[in-house]
């Protein structure tokens, strides 16, 4: 197929369907914004990058020109615009049919509310699609109340993992320090702040005079807007030498990365996290998470059945938890073996990629 994207070169998420939809004999086209530019994560040379001159948020409507353009010339067999908000905006523009639209998390959890220009965008940009895919059953249930499409028409198209780079591996530790870890943007509603406060709870009350010999160690991996205040709070809570604010990273060092980890954390604050591909990749190398109860890690983790959860911002609970963890060698294996099941059942990326391409040949072949 000629697949034509238009989403952000610079997210990970992009380079990842464009990467795997071309390894798979596809021949792919991405449009993106010229403020959106490839970053650290890298394209396979086969891949058509086309840059849009206008920079977002204007560029989203003054591109439309040059975007038809390029249709005109590479005669798409499908567009598939990701997110609803901005890019959606392109494609509903477009008037290209057949088209795909992806929705992401804040583009239909929290724009949609800010004023009531951006829910009458949203909607029109929803119903201009011939489809709508969701990483997850939540997020589709949120899409469909801003639209009068049911539930059950939208796809359910999930982010999961390569399982074969993202697997648990014996690495040769250099002390014998219990490792917790976060990869994620250091933004407000990913909560980061919350991990902070769990582990200076555990180590200010449940460890101290508990006789555990092994140090913990908290490593934060990630950039975004928040660093700072988040460096401010470690140092204020003389943490310095616990935990470790380790930069963004590519997604190929990411495998590397979590088998450093006795457990994962996920903290996010908000139901716009409608899936968790940190998660994910974490289970998939068997590493225990602790996450909360936001839409996307609840259907990630099976409501707590593969995982553990704790309510959002409870940090209390969450370092509970993760002294419960530090105490039971055996619980942390039982429960990554079982994150890698649901894993290998749900959430395998060629799995998933082929469930992608199957509604790309279902939409084409409805054009007709």
């Amino acid at each position: 197929m000629k697949i034509m994207l238009l989403a952000g070169a610079h997210d990970i998420h992009t380079v990842r369907w464009a990467n795997k939809l071309c390894e798979n004999g596809n021949e792919i086209h991405l449009c993106y914004v010229s403020n959106h530019m490839p970053s650290v994560n890298k394209y396979n040379r086969e891949v058509f990058l086309h840059k849009l001159k206008i920079p977002a948020p204007y560029g989203y409507y003054l591109n439309i020109f040059q975007l038809r353009k390029l249709i005109s010339v590479i005669q798409p067999d499908i567009l598939n615009a990701h997110y609803s908000s901005g890019y959606g905006t392109l494609g509903r523009l477009s008037k290209f049919s057949p088209y795909l639209l992806s929705v992401y998390g804040s583009d239909v959890y929290s724009f949609p509310y800010q004023k009531k220009l951006n829910m009458k965008i949203i909607r029109k940009n929803l119903n201009a699609a011939n489809a709508i895919a969701s990483t997850s059953y939540a997020m589709a249930v949120q899409t469909s109340r801003l639209t009068n499409i049911n539930v059950e028409k939208i796809y359910i198209t999930p982010f999961g993992v390569d399982t074969i780079k993202f697997c648990k591996k014996d690495l040769v530790r250099k002390d014998d320090s219990i490792i917790l870890g976060t990869i994620k943007k250091l933004a407000p509603k990913y909560g980061i702040e919350y991990g902070i406060k769990a582990v200076d709870y555990l180590i200010k009350n449940l460890l101290y005079g508990k006789n555990h010999t092994k140090k913990i160690k908290y490593y934060i991996y990630g950039d975004g807007p928040q660093k700072e205040e988040l460096k401010s709070l470690v140092k204020e809570l003389n943490l310095e030498e616990v935990i470790f604010f380790k930069g963004r990273i590519p997604n190929d060092e990411v495998p590397t990365a979590l088998n450093e980890f006795d457990i994962f954390l996920g903290t996010s604050i908000s139901d716009s996290e409608s899936f968790g591909v940190a998660i994910v990749e974490a289970m998939a190398c068997e590493v225990p998470v602790i996450v909360t109860d936001v839409d996307g890690f609840k259907e990630v983790v099976d409501n707590g059945n593969a995982g553990i959860m704790v309510p959002r911002k409870d940090y209390i609970e969450m370092a509970k938890q993760i002294f419960r963890l530090l105490n039971n060698d055996a619980l942390r294996k039982e429960i990554g073996k079982a994150e890698r099941s649901r894993v290998i059942e749900y959430y395998n990326w060629d799995d998933n990629v082929r469930k992608m391409e199957t509604i790309y040949k279902d939409l084409i072949s409805q054009n007709k």
